[in-house]
């Protein structure tokens, strides 16, 4: 399980990124991958998968 937060979601696109508060890396998330709503800067835990283009963040839910 990861923390980080939200830095940018676009709702109307469906897709933004977390970025993780240790490690500071940023990763991609999509709407497919939220199990709550967010909105930017909003404290979240994820956890990482292979997506398409590389490491997405899934299982996104406010913390």
């Amino acid at each position: 399980m990861n923390h980080g937060k939200i830095k940018f979601f676009n709702e109307s696109k469906g897709y933004g990124f977390v970025k993780d508060i240790e490690s500071e890396k940023e990763y991609f998330v999509h709407a497919s991958g939220l199990i709550d709503k967010v909105k930017e800067d909003d404290e979240v835990t994820f956890e990482l998968a292979e997506g398409r283009k590389g490491i997405n963040a899934v299982d996104v839910r406010l913390a």
